[in-house]
């Protein structure tokens, strides 16, 4: 037995014994001993699949290769008489029970007999053996229980995952990820945490060992963060190629690899041999959807020395993690570089604002509603959110560091915890709600953690900045003492780690299972999968998503798998759309020209007028990086990467200009507004002041119906956010009274003392 394999026992041993109980080795440390939840084994007993996953096959009714040879030996089988037979089959428990002792629940013996039954009431003619059998039941000459083997094996031909079972289990078992980079496995790696809250330095210590390595990967969450040690290294005379997945840097001339590469975590080679690798926000590890590239990095990665950097509340379980390679870990702890304080106050207004605020939405509505409240003010503001493209949040972000541009307020999301260097005094919290995809895949609006209420105060009072402090409030008084709970709290330890079907297990599994759906082969596999303790699987919707929507186009399964592993916003119409299209002309075999896609967005675009046509603009940004993101996996039939990378470093400054003037776009957006509003005479009905209308009278109806209508199309399109609505009722409710007032003054006798006209 090897060592890996002993140490690898030992921890398992080490994790099933409660907390307190005595330590199995040595040299594990007291927050190790925390981990006392169930681990599976080799041992345990199989997963029991859910069965609702299995599609029965549609068999066809084909005459029998015997003919009707079955008929020739006995005679013409009475169908009500037969149908009278094969229920008496159903009903009787001894048949459930073994049926059940097969692996047929209650849901699969019941598809399985509907399916059975259809077969034999409308087949011409059925196999020899069968009919001869069902004609000594229906003559006396047999029994009802002699009908099971046959159809098991009709059940076995419409559930062919049954005769497989054992396999598929196999593929499907996650319960020693370790084991699958024998690369890894066979040096012995040194791992060092470098642990601390942002802006601490722990990154930067890393990176110093990676520029004085002979060779080294830097893998990061963002391609802006793998852009800025790109960048970094290059200047620094460390020569460094850049990896993401919609681009690949050399700089050799003639495209020979340097040393050092700065990628994005997903797109780093775990065969490519390295003398320092750095893995930085290790605590995404436990991401429902992206955990399992971090998983696959840490255990996977060929270097000498792994240089992991995070929050303080993974060191644990990374310490455990590596209990399982048999490598020890070496923790470094950093404090904060520049301290931060909560304030006792809210800002309240947007009047009480100063140069260096941030203020943080989660929501692109609420942006555009509050920059355009901030500049109707006077003040400039820098805008940042999540579907920019990149060089337009670096131009944003440069805007606001500035100090000779009058631009002094930032309004952006979460965008900015990751990627970004911002000079910003004070974090200003606009909401602690954000939306959420839980373990089920399923959105919910939740407070937001600790760690990420860290991670964006964290941005306040930056290291080398010209904010020596930083500070952190709310916007809204009632938010400031929950905030202040949040952030007293302590971060939860990560205690498990993600893992995803490889294209590799998933070929396996359409081995055996060749007329299943790609979406149906993902959902057994997890079904089917099992994990230890220490690992989860991932969420697979967006896969799953993609999956459905291509399943019609006839593509071979590697080339489906890696078009539904694409980095897509499934919220976008427009890429999804193009998604699909790209999909079908792939399967024509018919390359995708600048050509094609310039029809297709419609290329040159206009700049933006309004919002709604910003929106698009990065929607057309998202597909053009689809194109080269699939460029790199199907060069062949996707080979104008250079004209759609320039396409798009235009379209990147047409955004960028729409984004400065964006409340210019946003007045535009609200003129739209009041112009559908003034053709349908809709005023009253948006904001829903009728005085005198009963609430159940028709005029009241007649409201409600326009309200929904109108304002839901408005809010959906982006041309309306509920600020903006409740801002023009004030305006028009202003307006109204401004107007009765002047109709009164006009109506007045000028000489009767007063009195005026009825």
């Amino acid at each position: 037995m090897s060592v890996n394999r002993c140490l690898s026992l030992l921890s398992r041993l080490h994790r099933c014994f409660p907390t307190g109980a005595t330590r199995v080795c040595s040299g594990v440390s007291p927050g190790a001993t925390a981990f006392s939840r169930h681990v599976s084994s080799k041992s345990s007993p199989p997963k029991e699949p859910d069965t609702s996953l299995f599609v029965p096959l549609s068999l066809k009714n084909d005459s029998s290769a015997d003919g009707s040879v079955g008929a020739e030996l006995t005679q013409a089988l009475e169908k009500s008489e037969l149908l009278k037979t094969i229920n008496k089959f159903y009903k009787k428990k001894e048949i459930q029970k073994l049926a059940s002792d097969h692996g047929l629940d209650a849901r699969l013996f019941h598809q399985a007999f509907i399916s059975f039954r259809k077969h034999i009431l409308e087949s011409t003619s059925l196999p020899a053996d069968l009919h001869i059998v069902l004609s000594d039941i229906l003559c006396g000459a047999g029994h009802v229980d002699d009908i099971y083997p046959y159809f098991m094996r009709h059940t076995k031909h419409i559930f062919p995952m049954l005769d497989c079972m054992d396999d598929l289990r196999k593929i499907s078992d996650l319960r020693v990820p370790v084991n699958w980079y024998p690369e890894a496995r066979a040096i012995q790696r040194k791992i060092v945490f470098h642990a601390g809250p942002t802006n601490s330095g722990k990154t930067y210590h890393a990176i110093q060992r990676y520029l004085a390595a002979k060779s080294g990967v830097y893998c990061g969450p963002l391609k802006l963060l793998a852009h800025e040690i790109f960048e970094k290294s290059n200047a620094a005379d460390v020569p460094c190629d850049l990896v993401t997945g919609e681009e690949r840097t050399f700089v050799d001339p003639e495209g020979r690899a340097a040393g050092h590469v700065a990628c994005t975590i997903e797109m780093c080679s775990v065969t490519t041999p390295y003398e320092v690798a750095v893995i930085d926000e290790i605590q995404m590890i436990r991401d429902p959807s992206r955990g399992w590239a971090w998983t696959r990095a840490l255990l996977g990665l060929c270097a000498e020395e792994i240089h992991v950097c995070g929050e303080p509340a993974a060191i644990d379980f990374i310490r455990e993690l590596m209990y399982t390679t048999g490598e020890e870990v070496e923790v470094n702890n950093y404090k904060r570089l520049t301290p931060f304080s909560i304030l006792d106050h809210a800002v309240e207004t947007l009047d009480n604002l100063r140069p260096g605020d941030c203020i943080v939405c989660f929501s692109k509505n609420d942006i555009y509603s509050l920059s355009r409240q901030i500049e109707a003010r006077g003040l400039e503001c820098a805008v940042i959110y999540g579907s920019l493209p990149p060089g337009t949040k670096l131009s944003q972000a440069k805007k606001f560091n500035d100090p000779e541009d009058p631009c002094k307020i930032l309004v952006a999301t979460d965008a900015i915890g990751m990627g970004l260097n911002l000079s910003i005094k004070r974090i200003i919290f606009n909401s602690l709600i954000k939306p959420n995809v839980n373990e089920k895949g399923e959105k919910q609006m939740e407070s937001i953690s600790t760690s990420q209420a860290l991670q964006i105060a964290g941005r306040a009072g930056r290291f080398s900045s010209k904010f020596s402090e930083g500070e952190v409030t709310t916007m809204f008084r009632d938010d400031l003492p929950v905030l202040k709970e949040i952030l007293s709290k302590t971060v939860d330890p990560i205690e498990t780690a993600g893992l995803h079907p490889t294209a590799e297990q998933i070929e396996m599994f359409a081995y055996h299972l060749p007329d299943a759906t790609l979406s149906n082969l993902v959902d057994i596999f997890v079904s089917l999968s099992q994990v230890d303790g220490l690992y989860f699987v991932c969420n697979i919707d967006d896969f799953k998503f993609l999956a459905d929507m291509i399943q019609h186009i006839p593509l071979n399964l590697r080339s489906r798998y890696v078009f539904c592993t694409a980095p897509i916003n499934k919220k976008q119409p427009f890429v999804c759309t193009s998604f699909l299209k790209f999909a079908r002309q792939f399967s024509r075999d018919e390359p995708l020209t600048y050509d094609w896609v310039c029809r297709h967005v419609g290329w040159p675009l206009a700049p933006p007028k309004n919002i709604k046509n910003l929106v698009h603009l990065e929607a057309v940004h998202d597909v053009l990086d689809l194109y080269l993101w699939l460029s790199y996996r199907f060069m062949d039939m996707f080979p104008d990467t250079a004209l759609i990378r320039n396409a798009q470093r235009e379209l990147d400054d047409t955004i960028q200009e729409g984004v400065r003037n964006i409340t210019r776009l946003i007045r535009a957006t609200d003129q739209t507004i009041a112009d559908l509003l003034q053709k349908g005479n809709s005023r009253h009905e948006l904001t829903g002041s009728s005085s005198g209308a009963s609430s159940k009278g028709p005029l009241n109806k007649s409201r409600k119906t326009m309200d929904n209508s109108l304002a839901s199309r408005l809010v959906r399109d982006g041309l309306l956010t509920s600020d903006l609505l409740h801002q023009l009722q004030r305006e028009w409710s202003r307006d109204k009274q401004q107007d009765v007032s002047v109709h009164s003054t006009n109506t007045e006798k000028p000489n009767s003392k007063g009195k005026k006209k009825k």
